[in-house]
């Protein structure tokens, strides 16, 4: 799968995403929530493709964000307790460095679930164990995954840093 299918598949989920807000305004997934970004159950996977993005995104930054990323995703290396914290955060900000590259599971974490799995936070599972969210259409997570999967071979974000000599 090329950077067209990915550019692609952020469409598809732009869409997702602009119907839930829609549907609900006060949506909590905005600039300045950064609680799924402190809360990583995992080192991120990125694909062959979504490190391509985030490469020309890393690129763009001030030296010294790049520098402060790339001592967060040393760090995360070699982090053994969860939960984990995204390197691209700007923890002051509350907001993502890198946010028009930024992954997939970045882009679909909180709109999107597994089979009988929510991958939400704690406030939109606040909201869907109340039944106020009953008439959202989520979006299928195992789907995107296997696109993700096509998109080429997929290594830890820490790997992909061990990679690139930027």
């Amino acid at each position: 799968m090329s950077s067209g299918a990915l550019i692609v598949l952020h469409a598809d989920i732009d869409d997702r995403v602009a119907s839930i807000r829609d549907g609900h305004p006060d949506w909590p997934c905005a600039k300045g929530c950064a609680s799924c970004c402190h809360q990583l159950a995992n080192v991120p996977q990125l694909s062959e493709a979504e490190w391509a993005l985030l490469r020309e995104g890393l690129a763009a930054l001030p030296a010294v964000q790049l520098q402060q990323i790339r001592a967060g995703v040393a760090a995360l290396a070699l982090q053994t307790e969860k939960p984990y914290r995204c390197p691209m955060l700007d923890v002051p900000s509350g907001a993502c460095r890198v946010y028009l590259q930024r992954p997939v599971a970045c882009r679909s974490y909180g709109f999107y679930v597994q089979r009988a799995l929510g991958l939400y936070c704690d406030e939109i599972r606040q909201g869907v164990d109340q039944g106020g969210l009953d008439d959202v259409v989520w979006g299928n997570h195992d789907a995107v995954d296997q696109q993700v999967r096509a998109l080429g071979v997929c290594r830890p974000l820490t790997d992909w840093f061990e990679r690139w000599p930027g």
